[in-house]
């Protein structure tokens, strides 16, 4: 039985994220072992998805902490002395810095085909929305890590999704999310295996499947 990587799993949410990381683990598809879960509110129900597996807890609300650097702070110290090596975003609506022992560290989801509509303020049902304004035909999702600007860093993986003429916000994002399931599991796996080479701002795949973006999905699938 291969070993369970350690790794601590930010949110402020339902969690829906960490629970279809859960749901792998305790199907035995994903060898991770969720030392901490940190949520920025303290009404997220992903709190209680932790509570339901015996893993523990922190609330850190933002406003609690004067700037970005003490909140980095304040969240990467539990990280540590849980023994995390890894940080999973997994709808964690609050910027933080990257520490440099986190640095390529720290995977995040965007539910975008980043570098399009992302940035400040480009989150959920606000990227589906401009999206739909837009008129493009092709949206998707990124998993990246994390760097000191949103949604930036080196990409690790895509998903392309079609946008349909008789879509909704509701609709596409149904989509997108359902990629976004399938494809940060992958991430997670790529690099708890040591599998990601990143060079400047590319990551490819090592002695393995390289990291690259799956074709789009039709229709019909």
């Amino acid at each position: 039985m291969a070993e369970e990587f350690p790794v601590a799993v930010l949110l402020s949410g339902d969690g829906t994220t960490l629970q279809n990381l859960l749901d792998l683990h305790d199907g035995g598809e994903l060898d991770i072992d969720v030392r901490l879960v940190i949520s920025s509110r303290r009404d997220a129900y992903g709190l209680q998805r932790a509570h339901n597996h015996g893993i523990a807890t922190l609330v850190l609300p933002r406003g609690r902490f004067d700037s970005v650097a003490d909140y980095t702070r304040a969240v990467f110290d539990p990280v540590r002395d849980a023994g995390a090596r890894l940080v999973i975003l997994a709808g964690f609506m609050v910027q933080i810095g990257v520490p440099k022992d986190f640095r390529h560290r720290i995977l995040n989801v965007h539910p975008a085909l980043i570098p399009a509509f992302c940035g400040k303020g480009m989150y959920g049902h606000f990227v589906h929305e401009a999206v739909l304004e837009s008129g493009v035909k092709i949206t998707g999702c990124t998993v990246h890590f994390v760097d000191d600007e949103y949604d930036h860093g080196p990409i690790v993986l895509q998903s392309a999704v079609p946008v349909l003429d008789d879509d909704t916000p509701d609709t596409l994002a149904e989509r997108v999310q359902a990629e976004e399931r399938r494809i940060y599991p992958e991430a997670v796996r790529l690099f708890i295996e040591d599998r990601l080479k990143i060079t400047g701002n590319r990551v490819r795949g090592v002695d393995g499947p390289s990291a690259e973006t799956p074709q789009p999905q039709s229709k019909g699938e």
